[in-house]
């Protein structure tokens, strides 16, 4: 071309007619381009031209005139194919432009959202040698293909709304859109509208296929009849023919249909026996399909032989590019019509009993078939579950032809499925003798092998089937290798769920199968070795995500370990006793026994790993053992059982004895009953006590009736207890009558009832241990509950008990009744100051909530001044003294204590002013939904900072002066 302009400067003058200068620039060097093409006897794509903007490049007028030369151009003689696609806005002019009777069949419509693949292809379409006898836009063309019909309505609706004049052939064009949905009466309406506005070879075939769904025969053929007038070539006329013969072979005149099909293939012209045979072959599936449905195998099977002969010689992308007007009428899919006349006619001679000719027809498939389409065989021929007689059938074949490896392969497909895994690795193996270099014998050898459970060679086979993947010299085989993962990151994927789990696991675990006692690393390599491992690991190699549910069920059930409650004995075994020895194997003496019996116990409940505390904890190794106590609650609630030994309880008791057992008298009790989810109790002869054989006897109501009177725990705490801060008073009288081996362990017992972690200081005494516990509790809760004891006061905190039993004495409840205390709040409605008790509540709800940090307290109180102190005339303990306080705000009181007070009274004033202070709660005020925030010291915080009372914004603002009128909020704030 630009040779040609440099050649003939003057036709770029623009008064030179359009017709020239497309002469010139347009259709002269094409017809050079297809001679030298021709010359060279080169065959080449459809070449493409862009005309962008084209509302934009003429005038209305030159436009219509560049559309009409346009077409007469295409048509020129001499040419090679071509398509130019016109871009443009849809303005009126220019879509009447395109609607002109010779431009119209060669215009496709294309609109803006159309995917480039799906340009791509309608592009790469011969579309000069296409026989489509009727035009429909190639948005909606599209979804008709893929059977998106309710999108290929869409387009088709705004043709017909959005358009200035009535369109016949948009409203042709929806009738079959709507008869593909079944929706015949509007389809018919659509197709009489059409034909009324301008008579058409597509409003007649649309009015003939709409007749014929409704059963009008008579009519449909007048219609087909009338639409015949309208072709302009034999090609149209054929096809016309091929489709009415269609239209009514579904409407039940199939042997009418296959007549004029079969008379249609003995005079068309030669162009256009393809299109025949394609017909023929479809209407013969069908044909098959309905007897094959109706048990007549061996006329199906006919059936299907004919259509495997008629299309025998079509290309089946031919098919698919030459014939789409089948796809958009019929919802056809000419693409795997030979595959499904071929699998269909394995099928039906296999049923029929003619495996011979199964065979056969099942080899001529295979010997035909790419490799995609083998694939897909491969799938259909076990894909019917009746696995004997595909297995009888691919036998059969080897019989015929023992060299091909697909028949091989497809029996082994099939025994693996019938999990046969010997004979299917037998098979796998030939596959692999007949192909060495492909993956799939490699696939079926590792399928066959983890099914037998030879889960390290099934491993070695996977690993050979990604290498033959990565060689293989066709990249859609390489492409498989995506959908797996390699060895070493399935392993590395499980050590990440390993050390996820033994976060919140036991240190050290006894191995119940063999005895020995298996540190982490131990345990690794026991999980590694095992079953379970391995067929794990063989797996989740076969899909390419990681499948981490998965691995940690697996990992769980594996690690499932069963946690010993006891009372110690003498000569407990430790673990310098029994380290790299094995349980069953030592001396049978007392607490060896009892060990013994615990391991033999777990092992008979099915569990692998069992955990004991008197030799599972290295005592002699502090990180350990600060590790183990405060994870001691967490391993509890994590096992899978927890077992209680009743040593003291024989096996003639009956119930009621729990409450005599020593172990209900074990500081380490509370926490190990109350963390495990699933307990057993045994008596002495490791029998379950009371008979009782339920796997939990959390559930027992007999058990935990009897447990609750003996330890003072309430039963809804006992069968489903949360750690925490709350409650804590309550908690701390349940340890209160416990007894433990070492002083410290009585607070350090309660760490994981109470959910804190805390240094563990064995040697720091009781007091100590007890105060820190507190203080934590304290600092984190700000509850002052915990100040409510009867005893001695700690040196850790004079506020604080210097022992646990403090708790023993019942908390403190008001010595008012509710009903006295409902009149005093009465008593009070008319005599206070709506404003001053709204200034009350509002300072009391400001109060921070206790502090606790470094020994030192910040309790908020409330105190009144002590006006008396006298010694009681009713004094008569001998230990103590009690005097008569009075105190201003308060009722006259006696006060108990072991301490000598100073007397005083108005006429004997004091030196020193006293007071009785009352720790302040801010959960008196009974405000609905309020909770503490935790309070604790942290490093970015001073001390002043610390003991600083905090803001009030924490607590809600007191109801206003509205809220206040109210009478509850009014009672409330009283």
């Amino acid at each position: 071309m630009v040779r040609w302009i440099q050649d003939n400067p003057a036709l770029l003058d623009p008064n030179k007619s359009l017709r020239d200068q497309m002469e010139a620039f347009f259709l002269r060097p094409l017809r050079r381009l297809r001679s030298g093409l021709r010359n060279r006897e080169i065959k080449c794509s459809p070449i493409v031209f862009v005309v962008d903007v084209l509302h934009e490049c003429t005038s209305k007028a030159e436009l219509a005139d560049f559309i009409a030369l346009l077409a007469r151009a295409l048509r020129a003689p001499g040419i090679p194919v071509i398509h130019i696609l016109l871009t443009s806005n849809s303005q009126t002019h220019i879509r009447e432009a395109f609607r002109e009777e010779e431009v119209r069949p060669l215009v496709y419509e294309i609109r803006a959202s159309t995917s480039g693949e799906i340009l791509a292809m309608n592009v790469a379409s011969p579309t000069k040698d296409l026989p489509h006898i009727f035009a429909i836009n190639t948005e909606p063309r599209n979804t008709c293909i893929t059977g998106d019909l309710p999108i290929a309505g869409e387009p088709l609706t705004q043709e017909i709304q959005g358009s200035d004049v009535n369109d016949n052939q948009s409203y042709a064009n929806w009738s079959f859109v709507i008869t593909r949905k079944h929706g015949w009466d509007h389809a018919l309406k659509d197709a009489l509208k059409s034909v009324s506005l301008h008579p058409s070879l597509t409003g007649y075939i649309s009015k003939g296929i709409a007749l014929c769904e409704e059963n009008h025969l008579q009519d449909a053929r007048r219609a087909f009849d009338l639409a015949s007038v309208f072709t302009n070539s034999d090609s149209e006329t054929t096809l016309l023919l091929l489709i009415k013969a269609v239209v009514f072979f579904n409407a039940n005149q199939h042997e009418n249909a296959m007549l004029r099909v079969q008379e249609l293939i003995a005079v068309c012209s030669k162009a256009d026996t393809l299109a025949c045979r394609v017909v023929e072959a479809y209407l013969c599936v069908h044909l098959g399909t309905n007897t094959l449905d109706g048990g007549r195998y061996s006329e199906a099977a006919d059936h299907f032989t004919a259509a495997v002969k008629a299309c025998a010689s079509t290309s089946q992308s031919a098919v698919h590019s030459k014939y789409q007007d089948f796809v958009v009428l019929f919802g056809w899919n000419p693409k795997s019509l030979w595959e499904n006349a071929n699998q269909k006619k394995c099928d039906a001679l296999l049923r029929a009993g003619r495996l011979g000719e199964a065979v056969q027809s099942h080899r001529y498939m295979m010997d035909m078939s790419d490799e995609t389409t083998k694939a897909s065989c491969l799938e259909w021929s076990t894909d019917k579950k009746d696995y004997d007689r595909a297995i009888e059938l691919y036998s059969m074949a080897i019989e015929l032809d023992s060299t091909t490896d697909i028949i091989f392969a497809n029996r082994s497909k099939a025994m693996l499925l019938k999990m046969l895994w010997e004979d299917a690795l037998l098979d796998a193996e030939k596959v692999i003798e007949l192909n060495p270099s492909a993956y799939l014998g490699y696939q079926l050898k590792h399928e066959a092998l983890h099914g037998a459970q030879f889960y390290d060679e099934a491993i070695d086979a996977f690993q050979i089937m990604l290498s033959k993947l990565d060689e293989a010299p066709d990249p859609q085989i390489q492409g498989l290798r995506q959908h797996y993962i390699s060895l070493s990151r399935a392993e590395s994927a499980i050590g990440d769920v390993l050390r996820t789990h033994f976060d919140n696991a036991p240190l050290r675990l006894l191995n119940t199968s063999n005895g020995r006692l298996c540190d982490r690393e131990a345990q690794i390599d026991a999980f590694k070795t095992s079953t379970e491992y391995k067929r794990l690991l063989a797996s989740i190699i076969k899909n390419a995500d990681v499948q981490l549910e998965h691995i940690q069920d697996v990992v769980a059930m594996y690690f499932r370990w069963v946690m010993l409650s006891h009372s110690w004995g003498e000569k407990e075994p430790l673990l310098h006793h029994i380290q790299d020895k094995v349980v069953y194997e030592l001396d049978p003496v007392v607490n060896i026994t009892k060990l013994r019996s615990f391991c033999e116990i777990t092992r008979d409940a099915g569990f692998l790993w069992a955990w004991g505390d008197t030799c599972c904890i290295d005592q002699k190794n502090n990180v350990e053992l600060q590790k183990s106590v405060n994870f001691m609650f967490v391993w509890y609630h994590n096992s899978a059982l927890t077992i209680i030994y009743l040593s003291d309880v024989l096996p003639s008791s009956n119930s009621c004895t729990l409450g005599d057992s020593a172990w209900i008298k074990r500081g380490w009790a509370v926490q190990e009953f109350l963390a495990s989810k699933i307990v057993r109790f045994y008596r002495k002869d490791w029998t379950p006590y009371l008979d009782d054989q339920s796997t939990n006897h959390k559930e027992s109501t007999a058990i935990m009736q009897e447990l609750g009177d003996a330890s003072g725990i309430d039963l809804q705490s006992l069968v489903a207890f949360r750690p925490g801060m709350r409650d804590s008073r309550e908690k701390l009288r349940w340890a209160s009558t416990r007894i433990t081996t070492l002083q410290e362990d009585v607070a350090y017992s309660l760490f994981g009832i109470f959910g804190v972690y805390l240094p563990v200081m064995y040697g720091e005494n009781k007091r100590n241990a007890l105060g820190r516990l507190l203080q934590e509790s304290v600092a984190q809760s700000g509850d002052v509950s915990v100040l409510d004891w009867v005893g001695k006061s700690s040196e850790f905190n004079s506020c604080l008990p210097a022992d646990v039993t403090s708790y023993q004495a019942p908390p403190w409840l008001p010595s008012l009744s509710e009903n006295h205390i409902q009149t005093l709040v009465s008593s009070l409605q008319d005599a206070v100051v709506v404003e001053m008790t709204s200034k009350l509540y509002r300072e009391l709800g400001s109060l921070s909530a206790a502090r606790f940090a470094h020994h030192r307290l910040h309790l908020p109180c409330i105190a009144f001044l002590v006006t008396e102190v006298r010694d009681s005339p009713s004094q008569n303990q001998k230990a103590n003294f009690t005097y008569q306080v009075k105190a201003k705000g308060l009722r006259d009181l006696l006060i108990t204590t072991e301490d000598r007070l100073i007397r005083f009274w108005p006429g004997r004033p004091a030196l020193q002013t006293f007071y009785l202070v009352r720790p302040w709660n801010r959960n008196f005020l009974e405000l609905p939904g309020h909770a503490e925030p935790p309070l604790s010291l942290d490093s970015s915080q001073s001390m002043e900072e610390y003991w600083s009372p905090p803001e009030s914004d924490i607590f809600p603002a007191p109801p206003g002066e509205k809220a206040m009128v109210d009478s509850e909020s009014h009672s409330q704030a009283l």
